[in-house]
């Protein structure tokens, strides 16, 4: 499955938006050629070239002859940091390939809050987990997994945000949240857990349609997006992509048509801003 037409170009320009307006590439830092851009999308060169061009409109990335390009040095300006009396914790929660952990990049980029991925901080831990367990590093599905691992992956995460919320820093916590989110007891028991530590807490659910999810999880090539990717249109057809928590939240759209992720954090930090 890719995506087709005219917003073969849009994805590619917005996935390499969000890599550099949430730090993954760095001002300065050359991107990798033509050629090597159309391999790594499966696409031929002139989406590749169209979708430069957005960025070069933008101003996030420039070309210099003999040199090629690079992204550009104003790429990803500063904003005011908001400030609150209480510590916040921001929890953005989507499915694979979604754009949940660029989102929190940005949003930490933008407040100098401490941004606590799940998967950076168990990774390593889990998948060795699952071999001794008798598994593999793939296994997101069994009863191993469901039953014995996730649970504790999902602990060490909550564990590292009442640390922070504890020290009176301020979190943005990404995960899928996919059980957690289906429950309004799971929002309710956290928010009183949250606020007798003194935080509050906000809720974020990204939004992508399966052909943009599948080409950032193409394109990453992570061993647990293997068996999705094996057997993709039965793993969509498990979704709801109208998907929305049974809690206060906001919907954050990552899609080729959708506004930039940079704009849309800069909006849900607006009520947060002094």
């Amino acid at each position: 499955m890719d995506i087709t037409g005219d917003a073969k170009h849009r994805q590619i320009a917005r996935e390499i938006r969000n890599e550099i307006e949430s730090g993954r590439l760095r001002p300065g830092q050359k991107l990798p050629s033509t050629r090597v851009l159309a391999e790594q999308f499966g696409v031929s060169v002139a989406p590749i070239n169209d979708a430069m061009a957005i960025l070069e409109e933008e101003g996030l990335i420039i070309s210099r002859p003999r040199s090629g390009r690079m992204v550009s040095d104003t790429a990803t300006p500063g904003v005011p940091r908001p400030r609150r009396g209480r510590p916040q914790v921001i929890y953005v929660g989507g499915y694979a390939g979604s754009g949940k952990t660029e989102f929190g990049r940005i949003l930490a980029k933008m407040t100098g809050w401490a941004m606590l991925d799940k998967d950076t901080i168990t990774r390593a831990v889990v998948d060795t987990a699952l071999v001794q367990l008798g598994s593999t590093v793939a296994d997101r599905e069994s009863p191993i997994y469901l039953n014995h691992v996730r649970p504790a992956e999902y602990e060490c995460l909550a564990a590292a945000v009442r640390e922070n919320v504890g020290c009176g820093v301020s979190v943005i916590t990404t995960a899928p949240y996919i059980k957690e989110f289906r429950s309004e007891a799971w929002f309710r028991r956290t928010a009183a857990e949250l606020d007798s530590i003194g935080a509050d807490m906000e809720v974020v659910w990204i939004r992508c349609q399966p052909d943009s999810m599948h080409s950032y999880i193409t394109r990453r090539g992570a061993a647990r997006d293997s068996g999705k990717l094996a057997n993709w249109d039965e793993y969509v057809r498990g979704l709801d992509i109208t998907f929305e928590p049974p809690w206060q939240h906001t919907i954050i759209a990552n899609d080729p048509d959708s506004l930039p992720l940079r704009e849309q954090a800069q909006e849900l930090l607006k009520p947060l801003q002094d």
